[in-house]
């Protein structure tokens, strides 16, 4: 057995809101709807009893498409992240509140602004998860449509986070009057106006706001690419991966966001590593698998095993039987579009159908049953004292940081993991008993910001 390398380490947790899913089981009759405010105080307010360190919200900024229709049949659309987190501001005092912004569709200047707004509001508790998008049928809702060239859309990012650290450094430490005594509120030559002429922006600004607690947003980054993985080396201060099943693939990872991290200057534990999991908990072991067939074939139920089977073929399936076989035809040659998800986005719809009927021949599968087992699943399934022990193991051998976890239930999906999880981890010491900071820099046990270090 490997030995712990981090033997005392602690297990940080984030739930993940998603947006646009079929993971999540909307048709439970348990489940609430994605745009009542009742559905995020419910989950927040839960995982801040659970100690979590942060919520976080997704974005979609058009909602998914296939053969040229809005898709039904997952979640359509949410309101703008920040709203959202701003209000459950004023409802939550400790958990970390973090919002999915797009930098190909904002502008440094008004994005560092709400974000800092976000940051005072919640008393240095905003977190900031940086994404870049590429592609025309996104951008068609933006003026510009999809203008950045993939090749640089992270040196666009690069310079976008460049110049929101200046706007949240412009105030000094001492910007604000002490008291009320003073002739004036701010301080003589206390803030600095930020001017930048580059290749992608051209930025003249007074910024308008002092910085948090926490000095910064935390920066967060998901990219998994050479280049991504290069961008969070040099910029991001947690990042998501899509390593939360396989043990060996997120030590890789982690292992390699390390030595990316010393090429660039930096400790290696610069970065929190959150892979995103989804967890199955059931009080006997005798019931974990019906459980986690349960979820499963929840979430692909006959019309969405139809539609991902139809993404591959090109062909609207939903007037055949799901229970029935694959397509007898064959799938249209052109790649998969991306406009439901970029899971499959470009792949060989031919290669693809080959291995699927290969697979239906083989186990004598019907089409729903193929789409289940060909789906991407990530996650844990067990007893809460089983999972106890996987999530302290990868933790303390070095394979993550912790988890950000994705309800197949929202939002009753957290209560299990609050009521059941979280006393297992702590009798193991490997999950905090109270908050000991008062901002999501502090839960993370992050260094200040980069440049804000001496």
């Amino acid at each position: 057995m490997s030995q712990d390398r981090f033997p005392d380490k602690k297990i940080h947790l984030g739930v993940f809101f998603q947006g646009v899913n079929h993971t999540t089981i909307w048709s439970d009759p348990s489940s609430g709807s994605q745009i009542d405010f009742e559905t995020f105080r419910r989950i927040v307010t839960t995982a801040e009893r659970g100690l979590f360190d942060a919520f976080f919200l997704g974005e979609g900024l058009r909602l998914r498409e296939q053969d040229g229709r809005i898709l039904d049949l997952d979640i359509a659309g949410r309101p703008d992240a920040i709203s959202q987190l701003a209000a459950l501001a004023g409802i939550t005092r400790h958990i970390g509140l973090v919002a999915t912004q797009n930098i190909t569709y904002n502008e440094p200047a008004d994005l560092a602004r709400k974000l800092s707004g976000l940051d005072l509001l919640s008393g240095g508790r905003a977190g900031w998860n940086a994404v870049t998008t590429d592609n025309a049928w996104t951008g068609a809702n933006f003026r510009r449509g999809g203008f950045a060239d993939h090749a640089l859309r992270y040196e666009r990012a690069g310079e976008f986070l460049s110049l929101a650290r200046q706007i949240w450094d412009s105030w000094s430490e001492n910007a604000i009057a002490p008291s009320s005594h003073s002739s004036a509120w701010l301080t003589p030559d206390s803030v600095r106006s930020v001017r930048a002429d580059t290749d992608h922006f051209r930025v003249s600004i007074t910024p308008t706001l002092p910085r948090s607690p926490q000095e910064h947003p935390v920066i967060f980054q998901a990219g998994d690419s050479p280049a991504g993985r290069d961008f969070a080396a040099a910029h991001a201060e947690v990042i998501f991966s899509r390593h939360g099943t396989d043990f060996d693939e997120a030590s890789n990872f982690a292992d390699d966001i390390r030595a990316r991290l010393r090429a660039a200057g930096r400790p290696e534990d610069d970065i929190k590593i959150l892979p995103g999991t989804q967890i199955v908990l059931a009080e006997k072991e005798s019931e974990v698998q019906d459980k986690a067939r349960w979820v499963l074939e929840s979430q692909i139920t006959g019309p969405t095993a139809l539609s991902l089977v139809g993404q591959v073929w090109g062909l609207d399936l939903s007037d055949r039987d799901p229970d029935g076989p694959l397509p007898p035809e064959d799938p249209t040659p052109s790649p998969i579009s991306g406009t439901r998800g970029a899971q499959r986005d470009g792949q060989n719809r031919i290669e693809i159908a080959r291995a699927w009927r290969e697979l239906a021949e083989a186990r004598n599968l019907t089409l729903r049953q193929v789409a289940i087992e060909t789906s991407h699943r990530s996650g844990f399934a067990g007893t809460p004292g089983q999972v106890a022990d996987e999530l302290t193991r990868w933790v303390r051998q070095g394979a993550s940081d912790g988890f950000n976890i994705s309800p197949y239930l929202v939002p009753t999906g957290l209560d299990e993991i609050v009521d059941w999880l979280i006393p297992e981890l702590q009798e193991r010491n490997s999950y905090r008993t109270e908050y000991t900071g008062s901002t999501l820099r502090e839960h993370l046990g992050l260094r200040p910001p980069l440049t804000r270090r001496r």
